[in-house]
Order: structure tokens, then sequence, then C-alpha cells
């Protein structure tokens, strides 16, 4: 791919760096949703080592269900990027609309962000005592 000179060149350069800066603005927003999320069950999680659930099922079962919403959102997140993608085919220059290797790379950072995002804090409930955990409920 040849990067154009004039009027498409500072095109395509702001392109890439917007779309850089919206990719890194989402994955922040989705580690900070996904984080509050898990926190926000902490006393759930800990009740759950209280009564017998072992830290690796229990950083299974929250990896499990965020796994599905990610997966829920990145089906989305592609079905409409190929709607879109069509519409906005009149403005790229030399540029493929659906460029299978920037969307996996999309998914694939954002997927890995989201899983990160629940397994810390799913670990650090994991690492309270169980008597701590059931007193403070």
């Amino acid at each position: 791919m040849r990067v154009g000179t004039g009027f498409f060149g500072i095109f395509g350069t702001m392109f890439t760096v917007f779309g850089g800066a919206a990719l890194f603005l989402a994955a922040v927003g989705l580690y900070g949703v996904l984080s509050f999320s898990v926190n926000q069950r902490r006393r759930e999680l800990d009740v759950r080592m209280a009564l017998g659930a072992t830290r690796g099922r229990v950083v299974r079962r929250v990896l499990g269900e965020a796994a599905g919403q990610l997966g829920l959102g990145a089906a989305i997140g592609v079905a409409l990027s190929f709607a879109l993608g069509r519409g906005l085919a009149f403005i790229l220059f030399e540029v493929e609309a659906m460029d299978a290797t920037v969307l996996i790379g999309v998914v694939g950072i954002l997927t890995l962000t989201g899983l990160l995002a629940c397994v810390v804090p799913a670990t650090r409930a994991t690492r309270v005592d169980p008597a701590v955990a059931m007193h403070g409920v």
C-alpha cells in the first residue's frame, strides 16, 4: 500500500491517528467498565470462596461470563463495521473498506483488554481470607 501525498495523504494520516486514539480510548473504557463490574461483585466472589469454591473455579466463572459479553460485543461490532464500512468506502483512497487484518487486530486487542480487566480483580478477590469475607457480610 502506497501512502498518498497531498490531500489524500493528510486525511490518511489523520484517520490513522484518530483511529489509534479511538482504539486506545475504547480499550481504556472497556477495562474500566469490566473492572468496575467485577469489583461490584467482590462480596459475591468472597462468599463463594468462603463456601468452598476454588480460586480457579471463581476466576473461570468470571472469565466465562466476561467472554460471553465480549463475544456478543465483538459480533455486534463486526456486523456494524461491515454495514458502515461499505457506506464509508467512497472516502477511502487505495485502502480496502473491509481490511481483515485491522478488524482482527481491533477485536483481539479489545478482547484481551476485557479479559485482563476481569482476571485482575477476580484474582484479587480470591486472595481474601474466608473468615474476613464472611465477617463483612
